[in-house]
């Protein structure tokens, strides 16, 4: 655990608040070649727009959305997951957006977010979680450090933030 890091679930009023924040840490790790859903350079009226809608599905309680922060407030790291999936899934999780600024990195805040987002998990009922990163990435041997269980990879499965196709990998992790 890194002492100055502080993780913590916030709720959509917070995350509204926070949108200017949120969109920094968005187009620093686009800017850095995170395969996140976004292409390079990413606009900020995407990146804001992207949070906005993020804000709302938390206020609906379709999200949680998790924050790292320094002991000044500085946003150095999120992450979401998706709670509002079919009926017939209700035990289950989608984990998304892990972000980690480029200048907080290598400093055990990716793992914190995980270990915080277990516990999400188990406050609101879930038992099994699901998440895809990019093969090869630092993620991908993080999400195996923090329990999760590789499932496989599916080549030319999405483009890098400069267009390359790039081959994803899949985990699974029950709570």
């Amino acid at each position: 655990m890194v002492e100055d890091v502080t993780v913590r679930r916030i709720d959509g009023d917070e995350a509204a608040a926070r949108i200017e924040a949120f969109a920094d840490v968005l187009i620093d790790c686009v800017d850095g070649g995170a395969s996140v859903s976004f292409m390079a350079p990413l606009a900020r009226t995407t990146a804001i727009a992207f949070w906005r809608d993020v804000a709302a599905a938390v206020a609906r309680r379709e999200r949680v959305l998790l924050v790292a922060e320094d002991a000044a407030g500085l946003l150095l790291g999120t992450v979401q997951m998706i709670v509002s999936l079919p009926e017939n899934q209700p035990h289950r999780a989608d984990v998304a957006k892990m972000l980690v600024r480029r200048s907080a990195r290598r400093r055990g805040i990716g793992q914190q977010l995980m270990t915080a987002l277990d516990e999400a998990a188990r406050e609101e009922g879930k038992t099994v979680l699901v998440l895809d990163t990019v093969t090869g990435g630092d993620a991908e041997r993080l999400y195996p450090r923090a329990g999760w269980q590789r499932v496989g990879v599916v080549p030319k499965y999405a483009l890098m933030p400069d267009g390359e196709l790039c081959a994803t990998t899949f985990f699974y992790k029950h709570l």
